[in-house]
């Protein structure tokens, strides 16, 4: 094993970072947490893979000698890990409940020009409905009104009986 963080610390955070940015990119290609697109699973979990292959090679195989850093390396992963967060934050936007549109309702649309309201048109005379005589075998729902009678003043009654005096 070729860790050891007190004699080559670089070389030892190298290695433990490749590992962990490689499995960090497997696992974001082999579950679909964003909705990514295929093409861009796949180049996650083969740079992942690599990534954690050459992680493997430096700290149990290589025996010493002469080795690269690759700094450009870690941009990948972040780029990678990025778009699975934004596709994630897109899918979650895209699913918010939409509302129901009303058939034949009407659409308010607050930039458009209000429209002024046409005048009523002129009322038509009344004209008083013909009335048809109702067969006498059927029953009308409703009876006619009453005539109008004028109240005639109140009087007291007066006491009825013998009286005595």
């Amino acid at each position: 094993m070729n860790f050891d963080f007190d004699a080559e610390p670089l070389f030892s955070w190298y290695v433990v970072l490749l590992a962990v940015s490689g499995i960090a990119m497997v696992v974001l290609g082999a579950i679909n947490l964003g909705g990514v697109k295929l093409g861009w699973r796949i180049l996650n979990i083969v740079a992942g893979i690599a990534f954690v292959g050459y992680a493997y090679y430096l700290g149990f195989v290589f025996e010493g000698g002469e080795y690269r850093i690759f700094f450009q390396a870690f941009i990948l992963p972040v780029v990678l890990i990025a778009n699975s967060v934004k596709a994630l934050a897109e899918r979650s936007n895209a699913t918010a409940p939409q509302p129901v549109p009303v058939p034949n309702a009407p659409q308010y649309n607050p930039t458009a020009r209000q429209h002024q309201a046409a005048p009523y048109p002129p009322a038509a005379p009344y004209q008083q409905p013909h009335q048809q005589a109702a067969p006498q075998h059927q029953a009308q729902p409703y009876q006619p009104a009453a005539p109008y009678q004028q109240a005639a003043p109140y009087q007291p009654a007066q006491p009825q009986g013998p009286q005595q005096g």
